[in-house]
């Protein structure tokens, strides 16, 4: 998988972490399955567990669609300024034409908009860690887990 797919995969993990909260444990397991392409042990987790993954998803599933809406938020203000800004261009960024405005409003707004799925990845790369250590009782944190156990 190349470094893009990853990239794009977790972005769309962390805007589906909003339903997988309310879903089944099963669901859950299968939909992380499908979107990484990788095993995904569920080992039966206690109700308590499931209850702080579907706490904890529901965040990530809030900040991920809040993420969401200030991107378009952003293309869409950036695409359509001269439509949605007042009438004084002056002190815009591009002005004081309108051609010059426009242009430099959709420069933004158009291309920075695919560099809101790195915080979406993020989200979501937290998001599938957090199944893996509280859904399978395996991940990242059991690697410390060597020195608090006595053998």
């Amino acid at each position: 998988m190349s470094k893009r797919e990853r990239i794009l995969r977790a972005a769309y993990y962390a805007v589906l972490s909003l339903p997988i909260a309310f879903a089944s444990t099963g669901v859950r397991a299968r939909v992380t399955r499908r979107v990484f392409r990788e095993s995904f042990e569920l080992r039966a987790p206690s109700p308590w567990r499931t209850a702080v993954h579907s706490l904890l998803a529901a965040v990530i599933g809030l900040l991920s669609w809040f993420a969401v809406l200030l991107a378009v938020v952003a293309l869409v203000r950036g695409a359509f300024y001269p439509l949605l800004a007042g009438d004084d261009l002056e002190n815009s960024w591009g002005g004081p034409s309108l051609a010059g405005a426009w242009v430099v409003h959709a420069a933004l707004g158009v291309g920075l908009f695919p560099l809101w799925l790195l915080p979406l990845a993020a989200l979501g790369i937290v998001q599938r860690r957090i199944s893996q250590r509280i859904l399978s009782r395996t991940g990242p944190w059991l690697l410390f887990r060597q020195f608090w156990t006595k053998d």
